[in-house]
């Protein structure tokens, strides 16, 4: 009677019984993320914000919302479901863009405002929807614009929406709104031919996911057209369930040919074409393309096939001419970027560059050149958010408290000091309005899931969007009592280079624990923040409570700290990553609660890369390891990615010999999981069972676990329970948790 007593007294007090956070829980619905919205926007008019938002009973079917800023109110505007149930059928372009933009979900993932502010257009199922909103005297309507047996993909509205904009069958399309009339932009596409398509590395190396761009005025249209001829066909092979498919692919491994991209700018209303000279060497990349705001200047940049000029382009469509408004040179590589920004007095610019060491704001004149630097320091800005014309101002994200937050500054296009506009210690992502008056703030700490609230330009808060406090109702709540909040630190190398780290320990320490050490350790990311790190947060949390300490180290090489720390892994991959993750190692070996002997490490895709290089060459420091979707040989990996840190495998072939696992793999001590998907169309399966046969030819014992039919990232609520069990066992096996 007593335990009971005291049962029913503990369930009143605290709501709920405290729970083990399993794997199964972590990627169930509801989401232990809460009920913070994503692809957030706010209307041209500034009076509502909208987002995606997952149903209550699966969190990955996502619906339209909106707030109302006025009234407050929250309110669905559009239900998936009610147009289209259940499997959406892609095309495999479609399958291949949204996992080269990450979208994951099923139902409306995507949309985009009207400029008036007055309606949303979204695809859903292949087809194009049009919401138009609520007036006084008509109610709110979905219009379907397009329903055919084909899949339309890169769906886009003019910039003033009066038309909608698409690629059907590798060609591009315009269809007025108003009228319902498509006319045809170009028709010569299919076979090697594309137009208005970004090519394979576009999409997954440089971040461009389109081919075509809308001047202001709608009166003109740049597009590229691709050629596929010179790039090699591979064949791979996606295999399924009950079937293998053998695909052949156009894909450009390191050191082989490219696609051939021209530019063509056309009149809408005549069809008048321009053909942009591009120059004599066609072995070049067309990163990004911009239009000015005075709709005669089309802006290109063009980067050198060894990534180490990067040039700023503006054609005059009424000059029918070329200059050059900007060129970036590097010993190294030029990073890209996406902060270009034409003002409206159709005189000036904002670019950003890396030419003093760290990412950083320039104004420029579009005639004279540069005007003025506007941010300086040993830190890096990450993005320009917006420009309040009207005031002067300028609004960036940044790194310039601390590497591992990102903070919201402003800075007056005069110049002068930098203000810190985000007042929470935290990662803040933001999102202005058109006229750089209000923001969304989409706020995280790692102990904090997402928040969102909206804010004026000076950083006060209006109202909450989702305060998504962890209390009582909260799916979080149950999982408070044994929740582990990680510390951050800093550690020197033996040559002086300081490294953040994140660090997990059980809440009871019982003597000497294993480890498991997270890594990524490649370019263009950066592990240790202070943000909400989603499922895979959730996974450390499992693991420190069954009493492991789990540890990241970003290595040199990874993002956010500079140039300087970057470039050490030229023509190197493998080498200083690994060093690092080492000197990590050796800083545990001083815990006095660490194990030394058990010292797991785990990664997926680079970090995969990295898994198995620690394995090999840092044998004696790594226990286990668990790889996911590895590449083994940077030959069999894009040019675009590839040759902008290794260079040409045709010019630097021993670079490659060295950088690839498998003159190492002799070195193999300890046991090694290796997972792919089997039908990865990015790090290709190859990779895997090349380095499977070599370790058979070699002796050394692994295990493998391969995921029929999945991609790169391996998606599926029971496909993710399935691996994260599996890793978790295997950890569990070799690395001997206290029970």
């Amino acid at each position: 009677m007593k335990k009971l007593f005291a049962l029913l007294l503990f369930f009143s007090a605290n709501g709920f019984a405290e729970q083990p956070l399993t794997i199964e829980r972590i990627f169930s619905s509801p989401s232990l993320d809460g009920t913070a919205p994503r692809n957030l926007a706010i209307s041209p008019d500034g009076q509502r914000v909208t987002f995606l938002r997952g149903k209550q009973d699966d969190y990955e079917r996502l619906d339209l919302w909106e707030y109302h800023i006025a009234s407050g109110e929250t309110r669905m505007l559009v239900n998936s479901d009610d147009l289209h149930q259940g499997d959406e059928q892609l095309s495999d372009e479609e399958k291949a863009r949204r996992e080269r933009m990450r979208l994951s979900g099923t139902g409306i993932v995507s949309y985009s405002w009207s400029a008036d502010g007055r309606a949303l257009l979204f695809p859903l199922a292949g087809d194009v929807f049009y919401y138009t909103l609520a007036t006084d005297d008509k109610p709110a309507k979905v219009s379907r614009l397009l329903e055919t047996p084909e899949f339309e993909t890169d769906i886009q509205l003019s910039p003033k929406s009066r038309f909608i904009s698409y690629i059907r069958e590798q060609n591009l399309y315009i269809l007025e709104i108003a009228t319902g009339k498509e006319t045809a932009i170009t028709r010569e596409g299919g076979g090697d031919i594309k137009f208005g398509m970004a090519e394979f590395v576009a999409q997954e190396e440089m971040s461009r996911l389109t081919g075509y761009w809308w001047s202001p005025d709608e009166q003109h249209i740049a597009f590229t057209r691709v050629d596929e001829g010179p790039v090699d066909v591979i064949t791979r092979s996606e295999i399924y369930a009950d079937s293998i498919s053998m695909i052949e692919q156009k894909y450009p491994k390191a050191g082989t040919d490219n696609v051939e991209v021209t530019l063509a700018v056309q009149n809408i209303a005549s069809g008048d074409r321009q053909w942009v000279d591009l120059g004599d060497n066609k072995d070049i990349y067309l990163a990004r393309g911009q239009w000015a705001t005075d709709n005669r200047n089309f802006t290109y940049q063009i980067q050198s096939r060894n990534q180490q000029i990067l040039t700023l382009f503006a054609y005059d469509i009424s000059q029918k001419s070329n200059r050059v408004l900007i060129e970036e040179t590097s010993d190294t590589w030029v990073n890209l970027h996406d902060a270009l920004h034409f003002l409206a007095d159709q005189q000036h610019f904002i670019w950003a560059s890396e030419r003093d060491g760290f990412k950083h704001l320039y104004l420029y004149n579009i005639d004279k050149g540069l005007v003025r630097q506007l941010t300086q320091g040993e830190w890096v800005v990450t993005s320009l958010d917006a420009v309040n014309e009207a005031e002067q101002r300028v609004y960036f994200s940044g790194r310039k408290d601390t590497p591992i937050e990102n903070h919201l500054y402003t800075v007056s296009l005069n110049g002068g000091e930098i203000a810190r506009v985000s007042q929470r210690d935290g990662f803040h992502n933001v999102t202005f309005s058109h006229n750089g008056e209000i923001y969304v703030d989409n706020f995280s700490t790692i102990n904090t899931p997402p928040q969102v609230s909206v804010h004026r330009a000076n950083g006060k808060q209006l109202t909450w969007l989702a305060e998504n406090a962890i209390d009582d109702s909260h799916p979080l709540a149950a999982y408070q009592a044994q929740w582990v909040k990680p510390t951050f630190g800093t550690l020197q190398t033996t040559d002086n280079a300081t490294l953040h780290y994140r660090l997990y320990t059980p809440k009871k320490i019982e003597g000497k624990h294993p480890v498991i050490v997270f890594v990524y350790g490649g370019p263009g990311v950066q592990v240790v923040t202070n943000s909400w790190y989603g499922n895979r947060g959730l996974m450390m949390q499992h693991w420190v409570n069954k009493g492991y300490v789990v540890f990241s180290v970003d290595n040199r090489g990874s993002k956010y700290r500079g140039k300087a720390f970057e470039d050490p892994l030229y023509l190197k991959m493998g080498d200083i990553e690994v060093t690092d993750q080492i000197e990590g190692v050796k800083f545990l070996h001083t815990l006095p609660y660490v194990d030394k002997d058990r010292i797991g490490v785990h990664g997926h895709s680079y970090g995969g890369y990295m898994t198995i290089m620690s394995m090999f060459k840092g044998a004696d420091y790594f226990a286990a390891g668990v790889s996911g979707a590895p590449v083994t040989d940077w030959r069999l990996y894009d040019t675009h990615y590839t040759e902008r840190y290794m260079g040409d495998p045709r010019v630097v072939d021993e670079a490659y010999t060295a950088a690839s696992v498998f003159p190492h793999a002799e070195n193999l001590k300890g046991p090694m999981l290796i997972y792919h998907g089997m039908a990865d169309d990015n790090v290709l399966f190859t990779h895997a069972t090349m380095l499977y046969k070599h370790l058979q030819d070699l002796a050394l014992p692994f295990e493998v676990m391969d995921y029929p039919g999945k991609k790169h990232s391996i998606r599926g609520k029971n496909t993710q329970i399935h691996l994260f069990t599996t890793i978790t066992n295997f950890f569990d096996r070799n690395l001997h948790p206290p029970k």
